[in-house]
């Protein structure tokens, strides 16, 4: 029987023009549906750490060695197999090495294409063709297309496979053939990315790794806290703008925010040059290597950029706190707790001597309002994040491939929490008398982080929007944030480190029972016997024995350290959550030196992996969302085919 209506119907034709056309569309999906289900990867907190993330992509998160080691085992020396995983992961780098390095140029291309094709073949057993297809640059993939689907084995065939590989050699393409292939080995090896937020912060290369996701075929993302800060900021929103820029000078990351995005800093200088001239800014010197390469005197400038745009930032942020009381966020007006004159701050209270009381932009009967000097520095920077192209190109990616939260295959994937009070009852959030939680916040507050960047006809809209995205960076309700209060004026100015406090959410001791996982994972549709949360923000603390699968296997924490900065604390040096067409696998990463050293010396990361699930039977394509959206593109096929048949509708080709 009909299910779709037949205007529906015709538009449906327009892709599959005739009978023949529709039959062959059910016949491919159909087949599809029985292959198993794609490898994919889950990461987290990259932070900007483009090094080593793009290492863990290119070897599969150690899975490509391990097939090497499976294949070649028998048949390669070790050095051998490592040589080959290393061509693997960087073809265009390890190529020209290696052909200046061996004996017989010829001799060495030969074989390596050999052991590339049938590495190929054995990966993409698992995909149609035409996916494999859809890898290969068109001038190579009919070649490489009958390397891999050839029978060599069959005597007749034998010849012509060794004279493909032969001419490859001889026409001198054997370079351009074998980085083509070992490519082609990553797309395979990965069918899809997932990425559960901080992309941004602490590292130098954040615009890299975009640049690296834009490529992938398949990938999706959480937001992050400081992802959506960097939204913000690109939208306009002056206090997040703020936060970025301090945030940068304040671990003197400069790298993506200036080279990376070409805003320039120039007016903040200038400004921070004049203003604090005579003021040695001690307590705002970046945080940087002893070893780096800045000099004493960037060094201070960088401490005088930071602290005059760090007052900044708490006047715009108590302009959104006052715009915006729903938020109820008045305990962290804090400019005007400040006693001038007497150089404390009264907070709760009590009374704290400030570090610092040179304050010559504040005007104690008005903290909160920007100077003119302030507000043109603004103003030139929201026009330079505005104007940056691959800023905005970003930031449009993330807000297609994004999102606070996904449902995934019966899993949930979000960056930071859900948040809850200490009795396990989801936290409310009143705006305007209706309340939200759960889900339900979580769907709002995303619905309008878009708003705040598309809604430029509307400045009202747009605003509201804006404020949400600083309200998800640092609030307390925020899902990306997750804690009472976010302390960076205590931290900057007050010795007693129990007011540098920042309270967890309850989430982040509830979510080790199972009955808390259980309970998130039905408030968003899913089946609480079966999915799992992947959850990152706060580091798992493996040095200290903290385990990253929790809540009885329910829930696991895949933030393990990708950014130097906290790798001390962790223990490793990030996480790559695996799941294939068999279970879940949790892959520990240890640190990674360099591209230069993984090149030469073939380092590679040494990542350990442990089976966390194994599926009951195999699971194939059609046990997946995917699979789930390709069946009704089939029903929806049959029923095309149907009306074709029983003319309704007229076929518009021949075949």
């Amino acid at each position: 029987m009909q299910k779709n209506p037949v205007k529906y119907l015709q538009l449906l034709s327009e892709k599959y023009p005739s009978i023949q056309a529709a039959s062959t569309a059910i016949i491919n999906f159909t087949a599809l549906l029985q292959l198993p289900k794609g490898t994919e990867h889950f990461l987290s907190d990259i932070h900007g750490e483009h090094e080593a993330f793009q290492h863990v992509v290119r070897n599969g998160a150690g899975s490509i060695m391990r097939k090497i080691d499976e294949m070649f085992g028998n048949s390669m020396s070790k050095s051998e197999r490592r040589n080959l995983a290393t061509l693997i992961y960087y073809p265009e780098l390890k190529t020209p090495l290696m052909l200046k390095s061996v004996p017989d140029k010829e001799e060495w291309s030969r074989l390596t294409l050999v052991r590339l094709v049938k590495f190929c073949r054995r990966l993409s057993s698992k995909y149609r063709r035409e996916a494999v297809r859809k890898h290969l640059p068109k001038h190579l993939s009919e070649t490489i297309e009958e390397l891999l689907y050839d029978q060599e084995g069959v005597e007749h065939k034998a010849a012509y496979y060794q004279s493909q590989i032969d001419t490859i050699v001889s026409t001198g393409s054997a370079q351009a053939f074998i980085v083509c292939l070992a490519e082609l080995i990553q797309r395979l090896a990965v069918e899809r990315l997932h990425v559960i937020g901080d992309i941004y912060d602490r590292g130098p290369g954040a615009h890299i790794i975009l640049d690296a996701l834009m490529e992938h075929p398949q990938v999706d993302i959480q937001w992050g806290n400081h992802d959506i800060l960097w939204m913000g900021g690109a939208a306009g929103s002056e206090a997040c703008i703020a936060n970025v820029i301090r945030a940068c000078l304040r671990y003197g990351n400069m790298e993506t925010l200036e080279n990376g995005y070409g805003i320039s800093l120039l007016p903040l200088a200038s400004f921070a040059l004049e203003t604090y001239k005579d003021d040695p800014c001690d307590l705002f010197a970046p945080r940087v290597a002893k070893d780096s390469s800045f000099t004493t005197q960037e060094i201070r400038l960088m401490g005088q950029m930071q602290k005059a745009m760090a007052i900044i930032q708490f006047k715009l942020e108590s302009q959104v706190i006052k715009r915006r009381p729903h938020y109820q966020m008045d305990d962290r007006l804090l400019l005007d707790k400040i006693d001038y004159e007497r150089g404390v701050i009264n907070l709760n209270g009590v009374e704290y001597p400030l570090l610092d009381t040179f304050f010559p932009t504040i005007d104690p009967k008005n903290p909160d309002v920007l100077t003119a000097e302030e507000q043109i520095v603004m103003e030139k920077l929201v026009l330079s994040f505005a104007n940056s192209k691959k800023l905005q190109q970003h930031v449009r990616f993330l807000f297609s491939k994004g999102s606070l939260y996904l449902t995934h295959d019966g899993n949930l994937l979000y960056h930071g929490c859900i948040a809850m009070n200490d009795d396990g009852a989801f936290r409310a959030f009143n705006v305007d008398g209706k309340s939200f939680s759960g889900k339900e916040f979580l769907d709002r507050v995303d619905r309008l982080a878009r708003q705040g960047y598309f809604a430029t006809d509307n400045p009202e809209q747009k605003q509201y929007g804006m404020d949400v995205m600083w309200f998800l960076w640092c609030a307390p309700m925020s899902p990306l944030f997750g804690k009472e209060k976010m302390a960076t004026l205590e931290r900057y100015f007050l010795a007693d480190k129990a007011t540098h406090a920042e309270k967890r959410n309850a989430y982040y001791t509830l979510r080790d029972t199972e009955q808390s996982a259980r309970k998130i994972l039905q408030e968003f549709g899913l089946n609480p016997d079966r999915g799992h949360i992947v959850n990152g923000h706060v580091p798992v603390k493996v040095a200290k024995g903290e385990n990253p699968i929790k809540a009885n296997g329910r829930l696991i924490v895949i933030d393990g350290g990708f950014s130097k900065a906290y790798q001390r604390e962790t223990g490793i040096a990030g996480y790559t959550l695996i799941s294939n067409s068999r279970g879940l696998l949790l892959a520990a990463h240890q640190p990674f030196e360099s591209t230069q050293k993984a090149v030469s010396d073939e380092l590679d990361i040494d990542t350990e992996t442990e089976i966390i699930h194994t599926h009951p039977y195999r699971m194939r394509v059609s046990d997946t969302d995917r699979g789930r959206v390709i069946q009704e593109q089939i029903d929806e096929l049959q029923d095309l085919l149907h009306a074709y048949r029983e003319g309704v509708i007229k076929e518009h080709s021949v075949q």
